[in-house]
Parts: C-alpha cells; structure tokens; sequence
C-alpha cells in the first residue's frame, strides 16, 4: 500500500466573483509546491441560488502558463475567452482550458440556470505545464459527460469517470501535455475499492462528498484531501457513506514554479512579463455578448 503522507483539510469558503463560494484545498503557494504538476484545486460546494436578472460569476479575467479544469457537478455554467471560444458546460461536463501563452477568461451562471435557479456545484484545477509549452498557442477541450466514459467497480461498489488518462477499459478524452490522470470516484456506502498507480507519480486524493478510510489507516472526510508517497502502487479506498473522491495523479515537472495570481511561470521575469503583456492587451479581450 502506498504510505499516506497527510490529510489536509480545506479551509473556510470564500467567493470567486458573486457566483462560486469555494473552499480551495491547495495551491501553488502552498500544499501545491508537493503536488506537481497540480498547482490548485477550488470546490465550489453545492449552494442554492435564487432566480435571477443578471448571471452571477467572474468576469473578464488572465491566465498564462497552466491549464485549468472545470468539473461541473451540479448547475450550468456559460464561459467564453479571447480566443473566440465558449460555450456551456452542465452537470457532467468538463471544461480544459489551456491558456499557455495568454488569455482572457470569463465564467458565468448560464442564462438559462440564471433565470431558473438552482444549485452550483463544481471543480476547478489548475495544471502547471513544462516550460516548453508555457508561450504555446492558448485553446481549450470541451468534454461532454456523454464522451466521457464511466468503468463500472467489481462487486458492485462503484463506478469511475475517466477524464484524463486510463482506468481499466476506459481512456480519458482529455488531451494533457504531461502524463496525467483525473478521475471522477463514485463508491457506494460500504464498498472498496481498490487501485493501482503509477510508482514515480504524484497522488492525492480529494474527498468531496461522504466520509473515506483510506489504506486501512486514513480517515478523510468531506472537504479534506490525502496525499500519498510517489513510491509504490497500491491504493485501497473504503467508503462509510456514499462517496465522490476526486483521483489525481501525474508525473511531477521537475521545474522551478513561480506563480502570481493567474500567471504561473519559471522565473520572476516572466512574471513581470506576464503582467507587461497583459497590460499591453498582448491576450487580448473577451468579446461583448
């Protein structure tokens, strides 16, 4: 079994723009300097939000160096950029964003859940790319939960949706610059499941529904990630509730990470020319609706 080196909790919930009250389980600047190449995770837990006029969310903001990943749970999200892009994400979908060289970014409430209401819930990750790929061409992956595939548990104890990388039969449609795996852990209340990872990979494990015993030794509840030890494979999850673990694994980029705000890079001079070139307009904007 793989040594558990920690289990961490989230802190309190702050909100991003008006429309995501997130709990952020770690970043860059912290817990993320360990998780390579995860650079930041924010869960949006689920939240109600009344019918409304005007859509709630983040509006016209940069990226540069990194991808981020949008996992929608619960709610409908509409989301456009500089690239010309966007669309809308519901329940199941995942949006891959890679801003590379720069880009210009916004997330909203979609008209359709705005006028309703509802509940929000969702994922976002940022994934840190090489050096090579930082100033590449920005473009983003739109997975419907449809392409998505599902792997069904032995025994009944679950199902796993394979967004990046593969899992038994299933094979991720996510494009990644970096070996990685993200998958999507539905276990039922008294089942195990058991898996392998990569030796030599980064791994944690981010409990966002229900309560986990991790390894036989790890307790992990709602709102808390474990980290585990690159050495060795073996990885067992039992699940006292009905569960959703979020698995990300992937092989560490061996580079220096130096991040300010939305610009994560190699070095302070590229910071300061991230935020040169932003300022500039060198992203460009995000096109009135």
């Amino acid at each position: 079994m793989k040594k558990i080196l920690g289990v961490h909790s989230a802190p309190r919930p702050h909100w991003v723009g008006d429309g995501f009250p997130v709990r952020s389980l770690f970043g860059y600047d912290g817990l993320g300097r360990a998780l390579s190449p995860f650079l930041l995770l924010d869960h949006a837990a689920p939240t109600p939000f009344p019918p409304a006029t005007r859509p709630r969310g983040v509006g016209a903001h940069p990226h540069r160096g990194f991808e981020t990943v949008t996992i929608v749970y619960q709610g409908e999200l509409a989301h456009r950029d500089s690239t010309g892009a966007g669309g809308l994400i519901g329940p199941g979908d995942v949006q891959w964003m890679t801003a590379a060289g720069g880009i210009v970014h916004e997330e909203f409430h979609s008209p359709g859940f705005t006028r309703q209401g509802g509940t929000i819930e969702m994922v976002q990750l940022w994934v840190n790319l090489p050096a090579r790929d930082k100033m590449g061409p920005a473009g983003y992956q739109t997975l419907l939960d449809a392409d998505i595939p599902s792997v069904d548990l032995p025994d009944g104890a679950g199902r796993v949706r394979v967004i990046a990388g593969r899992f038994g039969d299933g094979q991720g449609p996510a494009r990644t610059f970096t070996p990685i795996d993200v998958l999507d852990i539905r276990l039922r209340q008294g089942a195990t499941g058991r898996f392998t990872a990569t030796p030599g990979h980064t791994l944690a494990l981010v409990v966002l529904h229900g309560t986990v015993l991790v390894n036989g030794e790890e307790v992990a509840r709602e709102g808390q990630l474990v980290h585990l030890d690159r050495a060795g494979s073996e990885v067992q999850i039992e699940a006292n509730t009905d569960a959703t673990v979020l698995w990300l694994a992937g092989a560490p980029i061996d580079e220096p990470v130096v991040g300010y705000g939305p610009f994560v890079m190699n070095s302070e001079a590229e910071i300061h020319q991230a935020i040169a070139d932003f300022n500039s307009g060198r992203f460009g904007v995000v096109a009135s609706a």
